[in-house]
């Protein structure tokens, strides 16, 4: 027999207990607060709801009332008052002990959930399962991995945590403002990741605003990384790497900008693929530079910064913190040891090339 949506079954012995309770005033024991817990976590598991599971104790407890032999034996109020108080209280245990067996099944279901979500992040981000399988698993994540998909990576001052307030912020605002189909907000190695259909192209540029400016109370993102769109799960692992990859870049060549785009960054990769030709480059063009009075890293810098600052002197100058004359006379330096003329167009490529190798390859303090 059902009372409402949920068998009565999930009552066991609540009836004979409380009748024993009323007769004797005892406690509820161990095994029978066991009991209860067990049928909570049994109610949760079969997925009914914590209210209807109190209404069903409340309404047999107001069904037995009148019949609970010490309630209908006692005469005076105080005897009546003292049974009523020890039945009272057996209500509240085992209502108690309901409670806490219906949250410990919802608490392991969260916990088998996330464990699932990470085991399929990780699939998803190394490509490490069967892809046929992982689309299937995807589906349950509101992905389709048979479309293309963009990864934006974002690296914070402190590492990012599934319960990270600015993370749970993002989130809330991400998902108001979007739906959440084809859009996958996670955590990877202290990163928080966006994987993002080529149909929300809005929701990355959102989640990349959201990062940069979470809010008054929450610190902004150190970089925002946007890997290139790709097709199908692989795609999504190369467009992940790709964002990644634009972090590490931008840590090695020290650059200013919070929003890097993988696409724009391409010539690095290319450059780092002959890891043997950067290195002689770099030797044969800057090595010079270690003959120069605090050796080439002053040098080395100011020749970046240059760059930057598109070869206005005085916005170079101000960039490295010196006078301009300092800055004309460590251009003259670097043209006089390496035989390259910084206002020399082709020169200068070569110099910012093998400079932005030397970063790269970690030189001057890496010997290559």
């Amino acid at each position: 027999m059902k009372r409402g949506a949920i068998p009565e079954e999930y009552l066991g012995t609540y009836a004979e207990v409380l009748a024993e309770v009323s007769d004797t005033g005892r406690l509820l024991r161990r095994p029978e607060l066991d009991s209860f817990r067990d049928l909570g976590e049994r109610a949760a598991e079969e997925g009914h709801s914590m209210r209807q599971l109190v209404g069903l104790y409340l309404a047999e407890t107001r069904r037995v009332w009148a019949a609970l032999p010490g309630v209908a034996r006692v005469a005076g109020a105080s005897e009546r008052g003292r049974t009523g108080d020890a039945v009272l209280g057996a209500v509240e245990a085992a209502v108690s002990a309901v409670g806490e067996g219906y949250e410990r099944a919802q608490r392991m279901a969260v916990r088998q959930e996330e464990a699932a979500r990470r085991e399929f992040v990780d699939d998803l981000l190394h490509g490490r399962s069967n892809l046929g399988r992982l689309a299937e698993r995807a589906q349950w994540f509101g992905l389709h991995l048979a479309d293309r998909h963009a990864v934006a990576v974002v690296e914070g001052v402190e590492k990012y945590e599934d319960a990270n307030p600015v993370v749970r912020r993002i989130e809330r605002e991400l998902f108001g403002r979007f739906e959440e189909r084809d859009v996958l907000l996670t955590t990877k190695d202290g990163r928080l990741v966006c994987v993002v259909g080529s149909s929300n192209a809005a929701v990355l540029e959102a989640f990349a605003e959201l990062a940069e400016r979470p809010g008054p109370g929450y610190r902004a993102a150190r970089r925002v990384a946007i890997g290139r769109e790709h097709v199908g799960a692989s795609g999504v692992v190369r467009s992940y790497e790709e964002a990644v990859g634009a972090l590490d870049l931008a840590e090695h060549l020290v650059l200013e900008q919070v929003r890097l785009s993988a696409a724009e960054l391409l010539v690095f990769p290319v450059l780092l693929r002959d890891r043997a030709a950067i290195a002689d480059l770099v030797r044969t063009v800057l090595g010079p530079l270690t003959q120069a009075r605090g050796g080439a890293e002053p040098l080395l810098g100011t020749v970046l910064e240059c760059s930057a600052a598109g070869y206005v002197n005085a916005a170079a100058a101000r960039r490295l913190g010196v006078s301009v004359r300092t800055l004309s006379y460590r251009l003259e330096r670097i043209k006089s040891l390496t035989g390259y003329d910084p206002s020399n167009s082709l020169h200068r490529y070569t110099l910012e090339t093998a400079a932005m190798g030397a970063r790269l390859l970690g030189w001057p303090d890496t010997e290559l």
